[in-house]
């Protein structure tokens, strides 16, 4: 059955009628199976090897190409320098079919300056992985009630200067409920429950490839670290057969040849005494 991609209105209008599935994905063939999967959002970014995502905009498109009706978000890992970097980034997501621009860790000023052009932009509260330094490193957040109070009013203003939605990153989620009902943009959890308008996973963690310590709020679905290991070592021995096949001369298979008639070939014999 077909389905319509959402717009930014049918996005903000979906706050508080439908949960919102949202996966980040790494590749055209993973925005291919979270079209196939009816995944409401997908979630991509470029060139950030430190994060163990090396996409290049092309690959960007490809993956755009493969999921044409899921919600696209780009953007986040590359850092900006100015407004005028901000723009300019936003609108060359934007120009390869991004529907939404991540900006979690731009200032307000900057939010509200590419609001005024229109450019809809998702913003970040609670565990900002960009700003953990700020915060006491990679811990949970909003586990008193003056921390807790403080993403609330970070929420707000960055509802206030034009941001459509926040991820709301590892907030206890009596929290995060509290905080989603009383803001009008999308809240996104990512470890803090259910009460958020939609749930956010990487696909690396929902397929159970992740490389190094797994976040806690990952909910593994696949164990593709075992598949691929086991890829890895079937591509190995494949290599060594091609290896030994070529050492060993075995490569006048009929099978993937072509043949010369005879008499062709006495021919050719002759006519190569020549040279």
């Amino acid at each position: 059955m077909s389905r319509k991609k959402l717009t930014v209105y049918d996005y903000l209008q979906c706050k508080g009628k439908r949960q919102l599935s949202v996966m980040f994905v790494h590749n055209a063939d993973e925005a291919a199976a979270a079209e196939e999967a009816g995944i409401d959002m997908i979630c991509t970014s470029h060139d950030a090897p430190q994060f163990g995502i090396f996409n290049s905009f092309d690959e960007l498109k490809r993956i755009r190409e493969a999921a044409p009706t899921c919600f696209m978000q780009s953007g986040g890992a590359v850092r900006v320098a100015s407004e005028y970097e901000a723009m300019k980034l936003s609108y060359k997501y934007l120009d390869i079919g991004a529907d939404v621009i991540y900006g979690g860790n731009w200032s307000y000023k900057w939010i509200r300056a590419l609001r005024d052009e229109y450019v809809p932009i998702n913003s970040h509260v609670g565990l900002v992985p960009g700003n953990a330094t700020w915060i006491g490193g990679f811990v949970a957040q909003g586990k008193t009630a003056d921390k807790a109070i403080r993403i609330l009013e970070h929420t707000l203003e960055l509802q206030e200067a034009g941001a459509i939605g926040v991820e709301l990153e590892v907030v206890p989620p009596k929290v995060a409920e509290v905080i989603t009902k009383k803001v009008d943009i999308m809240t996104l959890s990512m470890g803090s429950g259910s009460g958020c308008d939609g749930q956010y996973l990487f696909a690396n963690d929902v397929l159970g490839y992740t490389q190094g310590k797994i976040p806690r709020h990952a909910r593994i679905y696949r164990d593709f670290k075992k598949e691929f290991s086991k890829l890895q070592a079937e591509r190995v021995s494949a290599f060594k057969e091609f290896h030994d096949d070529t050492v060993n001369k075995k490569f006048n298979d009929p099978k993937i040849t072509v043949n010369i008639d005879e008499g062709e070939f006495e021919k050719f014999l002759k006519l190569s005494e020549k040279f």
